[in-house]
């Protein structure tokens, strides 16, 4: 029943199943979709999700932020533990930007309510719209 692991390595595995295979992605659909979006480059390409990974391949996969960037050193054909995944791929990333790391501002403690002005402020410091409309387009006007 023991077999050895290089006789149970695939000569080539699908991009999707790979990476929901080495846990870069939950789920084989999620590959999928992460694939078809454009998020994931095979050596350079834009790849379909049924493209061959080969060891020694670069995988990059584009993240809010950042991206990362892989090399392939086993191939598997299905979802393994996490140790096991780990080995079979080389994160050759650069380390991310450092604003990814920054802590959001806190208000003081006890200073109460923000008013308008500071809410408006947050808001477009985390790039969220106001709730603000426009004079005339609420329920009752004409």
């Amino acid at each position: 029943m023991n077999r050895p692991a290089a006789a149970s390595d695939p000569s080539s595995a699908r991009l999707d199943v790979w990476l929901h295979a080495v846990r870069l992605a939950k789920t084989r659909s999620a590959a999928k979709s992460l694939i078809t979006a454009g998020h994931v480059r095979l050596n350079s390409e834009v790849p379909k999700a049924s493209a061959k990974v080969a060891v020694g391949d670069e995988v990059r996969i584009r993240r809010p932020g950042h991206e990362r960037i892989f090399v392939v050193r086993r191939l598997l054909a299905k979802r393994v533990g996490a140790p096991i995944a780990q080995s079979a791929y080389e994160d050759v990333s650069p380390p991310p930007p450092p604003q990814l790391f920054a802590a959001p501002p806190r208000r003081e403690r006890g200073s109460g309510r923000p008013t308008k002005k500071e809410r408006r402020a947050l808001d477009r410091l985390r790039g969220r719209a106001s709730n603000t409309q426009r004079r005339g387009s609420g329920p009752f006007s004409l």
